[in-house]
C-alpha cells in the first residue's frame, strides 16, 4: 500500500487503502479557495521543518463555530456544535461542500481545513457524517470535474496531502514520553556490558553508519578498528550488532545487513572472523545459525546488484537458513488487495476465498514463523542467531523484535513495549519517513509499504492467543498505529536518529509515549498477568490468524463492529470497584492511626486499656 494507514472516518476503509478516499463538490471559487489554502499547508509544512515558527494566520478557535443544518426537507437549523481543536491547531478556511459518502451518496456538509485536520461536518438533520481527518495521513489534492450544474460551474476536490503538524503541536502532558528509552539503562537491564559484550560509541558521530544509532553492543574481542572494516563488508555499513542476549544461557540476537558479496563472490576475512567472534561469546561450539529473512532466489538476485549472502565455503562455522518473506513491493500490492476486498463492499458470500487471494495473512504466516524460529534458537541455547535481510532495516526489525517480544515479558508491558519500539525500529533506523511518506506529496513512492503495520497486526495475533501475556490492549496498537501516520507526535517522523537530531525533533516536537503514559488505564489490559520467564511461541497457521477486522475495517457502517467482550467488561468493572474499597480501607486505616495516636482519644487508665477478655465455661 502506498498513502497511510490511519483510518477515515466515513469511507468506511483505511486511507492507505483507497486511491481516492475524499471526494467533495462545491462551486469553483471555493474550490480555488481550498486548494490554495492547501498549498499554503504544504509551504508552512516546509517552513515548520525548518525553523518551526508560529502559524502567521489568525488563531482563530473551532470550538463555538456557529453551524447551520439543513434536513432533507430543505429546513434550516442552526446549531452551535463543537469542533475540536488541539493547542497549537488554527483554522485556514472552511466552506460548504457535498460530499460524496460512497455509502450514502451525496451529504451536504461544511468542511474546515486546519494546520491539522480536515474536519467536515454534515448539515443535513438526518445525517450524523462527521469526518475528522489529520491531513498527515492523506497525500494528494487534485481539482476534478467542472461541469454544469443547474447554470453553475462545480468542481470536485480529491484530497490527499501530508503537511506535519508536529512541530506546531503545543500539547502538554505530564510524563515526557521521550524519556521512555535510554539505550544504556535498557543494556544495563539485559546485563550488559559483560565479559563477553562491550558497549562502542564508535558511531557517536554517525561515521561509521548513518542509519545506526550512536551507542552500539559488540563483541568484546572485536576492536572499533576491526568494526570499521567489517562495515566495509556490509550493505550501508550496517555492521552485526547485539540485540538482546539469553539472561541464563547467554545466546544471542544479533541484527545486520547482507554481506556485499556480488557476482564474483568476494570475500571478507575480518567479516568472517568477527561472525566467528560472536560465535564464541557464550562458548558454543555449534555453529552461529544465520537466518536471512529473504527468499533464496531474491537473494541470489541481490547479488547482481552487489548484494549477497554467507556462503558455507566462506563462513565454516556458521549456518545459513532462509525464511521467505518477502519484499516491500509485495507487501504494499498484497495490502492493496485487502482493500479491494473491503471497500465500498464486503462481500460476506466470497470472503474467504478474497482474503485468501490477498496473501496478506500468509505473509503475517511467514513473519511469524520466523520469529519463532530465532527465539526457539536462542531460548533453546543451541545456538547465538544473526539476522539480516537486504539492509537490515525492514524485515529484520520485524524479526528481532517479534523474537524479543516471545522471550522477554518485559517487552509486553506497555513501556517495555515502547522500548521495544524505539530500540528496534525508531533508532535502529526502520526508513519511516520513505515507507509511509510523512510530508511526501509523492504518493506513487515506490519506496511506500506497510512494514510496521505488518509488525504491528503480528502483535495482535499474538495478543489474541495469549490474553493475558501483555499488558496493553487492542486500542494501544491502533493508537500507534493512527499516529504513525498522524504527524501529530515527532515519534515516528524520519529515517533514522541522526536525522532526528539533526532536525531537534526531541526538543520541537512532542513523543506519543506522552499521551499514552499520562493515561495508562485506557490501554490496560484487564487481564494481564505478569510472568517472568515465560517465552511465548504463538501457532502461526492459517487457521489459527484472522484479518483484523477492529482495525482493517472498522470505519465501515455495513459491518457490525466486534463489540468489546460483557465478560472483560464486568471485570473490569469488578477491578474498579476492588480498587475503590481498598481505597476506602486505606482511608479509614488511615483515621483509625490517627486516632489511636490522638493523646485527647487514647486511654486515661489502665482499666481502659484492658481487653475485654470473654470467658466460657
Amino acid at each position: 500500500m502506498c498513502e497511510t494507514q490511519a483510518f477515515f472516518p466515513g469511507t468506511g476503509i483505511c486511507k492507505e487503502l483507497e486511491d481516492r478516499a475524499l471526494l467533495l463538490w462545491l462551486t469553483q471559487e471555493g474550490a480555488e479557495s481550498l486548494n490554495r489554502s492547501f498549498h499554503v499547508l504544504e509551504y508552512c509544512r516546509v517552513s515548520s521543518m525548518a525553523s518551526a515558527p508560529t502559524s502567521k494566520y489568525n488563531s482563530h478557535s473551532l470550538e463555538n463555530e456557529s453551524i447551520k443544518r439543513t434536513s432533507r426537507d430543505g429546513v434550516n437549523r442552526d446549531l452551535s456544535e463543537a469542533v475540536p481543536r488541539l493547542p497549537g491547531e488554527t483554522r485556514i478556511t472552511d466552506k460548504e461542500v457535498i460530499y460524496i459518502c460512497p455509502f450514502n451518496g451525496p451529504i451536504k456538509g461544511r468542511v474546515y481545513i486546519t494546520n491539522y485536520r480536515l474536519y467536515l461536518r454534515s448539515l443535513e438533520t438526518d445525517s450524523a457524517l462527521i469526518l475528522d481527518v489529520p491531513l498527515g495521513v492523506i497525500s494528494r489534492i487534485e481539482k476534478m470535474g467542472g461541469a454544469t450544474s443547474r447554470g453553475e460551474n462545480s468542481y470536485g476536490l480529491d484530497i490527499t496531502c501530508k503537511p506535519i503538524f508536529a512541530f506546531l503541536n503545543e500539547e502538554k502532558f505530564n510524563v515526557d514520553g521521550w524519556t521512555v528509552y535510554n539505550p544504556v539503562e535498557e543494556y544495563r537491564r539485559q546485563g550488559l556490558p559483560n565479559h563477553h559484550w562491550r558497549i562502542t560509541f564508535i558511531n557517536k558521530c554517525y561515521e561509521l553508519c548513518d542509519t545506526y544509532p550512536a551507542l552500539l553492543v559488540v563483541p568484546y574481542r572485536a576492536s572499533d578498528d576491526d568494526l570499521r572494516r567489517v562495515a566495509t563488508f556490509r550493505s550501508r555499513n550496517r555492521i552485526p550488532v547485539l540485540s538482546w542476549i539469553h539472561p541464563e544461557n547467554k545466546t544471542v540476537i544479533v541484527r545486520c545487513s547482507q554481506p556485499l558479496v556480488g557476482m564474483s563472490g568476494k570475500r571478507n576475512k575480518d567479516d568472517e572472523k568477527y561472525l566467528d567472534v560472536i560465535r564464541e561469546t557464550n562458548r558454543q561450539i555449534s555453529k552461529l545459525t544465520i537466518y536471512d529473512a529473504r527468499p533464496n532466489v531474491n537473494a541470489v538476485a541481490n547479488k547482481a546488484t552487489g548484494g549477497g549472502y554467507e556462503s558455507d565455503d566462506a563462513y565454516h562455522n556458521a549456518e545459513l537458513f532462509f525464511l521467505d518473506i518477502h519484499n516491500i513491493h509485495v507487501m504494499r500490492e498484497s495490502l492493496k488487495k485487502v482493500k479491494d476486498i473491503v471497500y465500498p463492499n464486503v462481500e460476506e458470500s466470497h470472503w474467504l476465498s478474497s482474503l485468501e487471494s490477498t496473501h496478506w495473512l500468509e505473509h503475517i504466516k511467514l513473519v511469524l514463523t520466523g520469529a519463532i524460529q530465532v527465539a526457539d534458537k536462542v531460548s533453546s541455547g543451541k545456538s547465538s542467531v544473526l539476522v539480516h535481510c537486504s539492509d537490515g532495516w525492514d524485515r529484520t526489525a520485524q524479526l528481532t523484535s517479534l523474537a524479543m517480544l516471545m522471550l522477554d515479558s518485559f517487552y509486553r508491558s506497555i513501556e517495555g513495549f515502547e522500548i521495544l519500539v524505539q530500540k528496534e525500529w525508531i533508532s535502529f533506523g526502520h526508513k519511516f519517513a520513505s515507507r509511509i511518506g510523512h510530508g511526501d506529496k509523492n504518493h506513487a513512492d515506490a519506496d511506500r509499504s506497510p512494514i510496521f503495520l505488518q509488525f504491528i497486526d503480528c502483535v495482535w495475533q499474538m495478543s489474541k492467543q495469549f490474553p493475558t501475556a501483555f499488558e496493553f490492549n487492542e486500542r494501544f496498537l491502533i493508537t500507534i498505529l493512527d499516529h504513525l501516520y498522524s504527524c501529530r507526535f515527532g515519534t515516528f517522523l524520519y529515517n533514522c536518529e541522526s536525522a532526528r537530531e539533526k532536525q531537534k525533533v526531541t526538543e520541537r516536537t512532542i513523543s506519543l509515549w506522552s499521551l499514552i503514559n499520562s493515561n495508562k488505564d485506557k490501554f490496560k489490559n484487564p487481564f494481564y498477568t505478569k510472568e517472568i520467564n515465560r517465552v511465548l511461541y504463538p501457532v502461526a497457521s492459517m487457521r489459527h490468524l484472522e484479518l483484523w477486522v477492529n482495525y482493517y475495517i472498522r470505519w465501515n457502517p455495513r459491518i457490525k463492529q466486534q463489540q468489546p467482550n460483557p465478560v472483560e467488561q464486568r471485570y473490569v468493572e469488578l477491578l474498579a470497584l476492588r480498587d475503590e474499597y481498598i481505597q476506602r480501607l486505606e482511608e479509614l486505616q488511615l483515621a483509625s492511626s490517627a486516632k489511636l495516636s490522638d493523646p485527647s482519644t487514647s486511654p486515661s487508665g489502665p482499666s481502659q486499656m484492658m481487653p475485654h477478655v470473654h470467658t466460657h465455661f
